[in-house]
């Protein structure tokens, strides 16, 4: 009997982690207060360097107050954009770990359903506003 398949490439394991791998797998269990790897981190890790890319790109844009950064936006907001972004474009991954997210900061299904219903109303007006190729008409400020 074959291992369960995770990705197309073997993901690299947390045992079996050495040098910079390593240290970013310390650093999202740290940083995430989690006691795994996830897969995503354990599957980009077959390319050090890229991993390390990547999860300074999210630490610093999902997790700045681990940076010494403060942010404008808060855990729970940010991790609902994650959300949202993760169903448009159909990443059932992103949608469970970031679903996973929201609820450990505290969203409930009542709220989760509101996160999904706008996002669905968007997706749906978005298309529709493309499809016509309509000219906007409510413009932001520029400052």
């Amino acid at each position: 009997m074959s291992a369960k398949r995770i990705a197309t490439v073997t993901p690299v394991s947390e045992e079996a982690a050495t040098g910079k791998v390593a240290a970013v797998f310390a650093d999202i269990k740290a940083t995430k207060n989690i006691t795994f790897v996830p897969n995503l981190w354990r599957v980009l890790a077959t390319n050090p360097d890229h991993l390390e890319l990547v999860w300074t790109r999210l630490k610093a844009i999902m997790h700045p107050e681990a940076c010494g950064r403060a942010s404008k936006l808060d855990p729970l907001v940010r991790e609902i954009i994650a959300l949202a972004v993760s169903a448009t474009n159909g990443c059932a991954y992103c949608v469970n770990s970031h679903t996973a997210a929201v609820r450990k900061l505290g969203l409930d299904v009542e709220a989760l359903g509101e996160v999904m219903a706008v996002v669905g109303l968007f997706n749906t007006t978005n298309s529709l506003a493309d499809a016509y190729q309509i000219e906007p008409d409510i413009l932001p400020p520029l400052e």
